[in-house]
């Protein structure tokens, strides 16, 4: 259900979009590509399953892939972070989160499925 710009979950929760930016960490191997990176299967099957719960709306790498962003559906930072923090890269420090930051979206749409 869809409130003035913000969605309603099943529960009744208000959530809203935010861009989160996650970025290489200490343990990412520069010489080998994103998908050869240790557990990129498993990475790749938590990010598919955060796509099928509709919490993740978009994502994938900026420029030159240092940097990921993704597009979520939330209810606020500490979901975003306690979901994020089941990727099996974000422990082992292939990745990290940068930046969590509200998204209103003023142009176009996003469409719920």
């Amino acid at each position: 259900m869809r409130l003035s710009g913000l969605w309603c979950d099943y529960r009744g929760w208000t959530v809203s979009y935010y861009a989160v930016t996650e970025k290489q960490g200490a343990n990412w191997d520069p010489s080998r590509e994103r998908r050869r990176q240790d557990k990129w299967d498993e990475h790749a099957a938590f990010m598919d399953g955060l796509v099928e719960d509709g919490f993740v709306v978009l994502g994938g790498p900026l420029g030159d892939g240092d940097e990921v962003l993704l597009v979520v559906r939330a209810g606020g930072e500490a979901e975003i972070e306690a979901r994020l923090a089941e990727d099996p890269w974000l422990p082992m420090e292939v990745l990290r989160i940068a930046k969590i930051e509200p998204w209103q979206i003023w142009l176009g749409s996003l469409a719920r499925t």
